[in-house]
């Protein structure tokens, strides 16, 4: 078999890039495979069995670089799909008639943006263009693969697909670079974070570009614990964007700078999981949540909004940690002095889906792609 897989970025380091790298590894095993992308991570390109189409990024922006990458994926398709090849492209990156695998979905969240008058209107056009390209794309596709029960009712609903065509394939994992913390590896990662030693500590990891993350949630409700002297977490923040120093600058005037670590971006996640006490994931969009399943795969609790896709794995028993509306500060100032009083105990119940999260890897989940690809097409 041959496959094309049509993507901007194939790397490991997380998010749907992350899946996609996995996809194709996987592929590259058994079969012949076709990389068109801006970037793809060296051991993808070593492999025998893989072919790189590289599209140039002009500027390094999704902007000017996507059109190409549209071009170019069609250009390959041309030419592969008389020998009976299978395409997989992502959301609206390109029109063609085979697998769409969405990891994220325009239609599901109007985006906006704080800043400049340029700023808004860049961000503004982007996703005008985004979305009209999603509406063709996923509408001509062939089988559309979901990363969460989520995302396919939102495709069903938002762009009218027909529910015949669509399979939900949760994302996998690393059950080795996420493997549960032990107490050493704890006390080691706390140590090599100056200032997080004897302190619980709360992380955020996520973009700063936007509000769908829900920061300014976050910062409100810490805001707000940190007004009581009883309150002695420290809160971590994992992740850069346009809208950091404008945090930054309200947490010195608030008054909880101290308490707050902006950490910019970072390679070393498993790492910085490993420190935590609780991640907070207040989100008001989230097709999956791959941050979360990472810090609950290392046995870190995780508050995340239940509108989550990541939130479909929770039992029962976890409801605590879930948000009903990321954008109640009251409620999520609740939720963490919920968790604060019951440090322990949300540590203990977080241990079987931890499990059964790692028990789920890239490989499988990669299988399971080619077993829905191979049973519907």
């Amino acid at each position: 078999m041959t496959w094309l897989i049509v993507a901007g970025d194939l790397t490991p380091l997380g998010g749907m890039d992350a899946a996609n790298h996995a996809l194709a590894r996987y592929l590259a095993s058994r079969d012949e495979v076709h990389l068109v992308t801006h970037r793809a991570w060296p051991d993808l390109a070593a492999l025998p069995t893989v072919h790189v189409h590289r599209v140039w990024r002009p500027l390094d922006r999704h902007l000017l670089g996507s059109p190409l990458l549209s071009q170019t994926g069609q250009r390959v398709w041309r030419r592969l799909r008389s020998s009976g090849a299978h395409a997989v492209v992502n959301g609206g990156n390109c029109r063609i008639a085979g697998i769409n695998w969405v990891h994220y979905l325009h239609a599901a969240y109007p985006l906006e943006s704080a800043g400049s008058f340029a700023r808004r209107a860049k961000v503004a056009l982007t996703y005008r263009r985004d979305l009209v390209a999603e509406r063709r794309a996923i509408g001509a596709a062939r089988l559309v693969i979901c990363n969460s029960r989520r995302t396919r009712d939102d495709c069903i609903e938002r762009i009218g697909v027909d529910p015949a065509l669509v399979r939900v394939v949760y994302y996998g994992g690393d059950p080795e670079r996420f493997s549960l913390v032990t107490a050493e590896e704890r006390a080691a990662a706390r140590a090599a974070l100056s200032g997080a030693a004897g302190r619980p500590l709360v992380g955020f990891v996520g973009a700063l570009g936007d509000r769908r993350k829900a920061f300014d949630t976050l910062f409100s409700a810490w805001r707000e614990l940190c007004r009581s002297v009883t309150w002695d977490a420290d809160l971590m923040v994992v992740g850069t964007g346009a809208e950091r120093p404008v945090w930054e600058r309200r947490a010195r005037e608030a008054g909880v700078a101290a308490r707050i670590r902006f950490a910019g971006f970072r390679t070393d996640v498993p790492q910085i999981l490993a420190a935590l006490d609780v991640l907070v994931h207040p989100a008001r969009y989230e097709a999956y949540g791959l941050s979360v399943r990472e810090a609950l795969c290392r046995g870190v609790p995780a508050l995340v909004s239940a509108s989550a896709g990541v939130a479909e794995h929770y039992p029962a028993e976890l409801s605590d940690l879930l948000l009903t509306d990321p954008n109640d500060a009251g409620e999520l100032g609740a939720k963490l002095l919920s968790w604060r009083h019951n440090l322990e105990r949300f540590r203990s119940a977080v241990v079987p889906l931890s499990g059964s999260l790692r028990a789920h890897t890239w490989d499988r989940m990669a299988a399971q792609i080619a077993e829905t690809v191979a049973q519907t097409l």
